[in-house]
């Protein structure tokens, strides 16, 4: 009988202790999403992929690569202005328009003509 009433007890422990890290778990994930949209890092976040998704959708608009962009931004400009030329097989690249031919050679006008890059 003392065993049954010992194994019973450790029993109830081990769920009460498993309700609670459940709980606590719960807690601590619903705070990490809570913090993640409230933080000002993900705002910013937000503001540069929309600015990057309107850059994407028009090759009109300007991608600026400076001497002192990081190697992230160099990438991430990059890669939307191929993306661009993909797509529109035009992209405007520092001022210059760049454009795409049939034979996928890519090239720009100088005084009207064709100057292959």
């Amino acid at each position: 009988m003392n065993f049954i009433l010992v194994l019973f007890v450790l029993v109830l422990i081990l769920l009460i202790r498993k309700i609670l890290y459940l709980k606590k778990n719960k807690n601590n994930n619903l705070f990490k999403v809570k913090q993640k949209l409230l933080s000002k890092e993900s705002n910013i976040q937000k503001i540069f992929s929309r600015d990057d998704e309107r850059t994407s959708l028009d090759p009109n608009i300007n991608i600026n690569i400076g001497l002192y962009d990081n190697e992230e931004t160099i990438n991430r400009k990059s890669n939307i202005h191929r993306a661009r030329l993909a797509k529109f097989k035009k992209s405007k690249l520092n001022g210059e328009i760049i454009y795409v031919d049939q034979d996928q050679k890519i090239f720009k006008y100088i005084n009207g003509k064709k100057k292959y890059i």
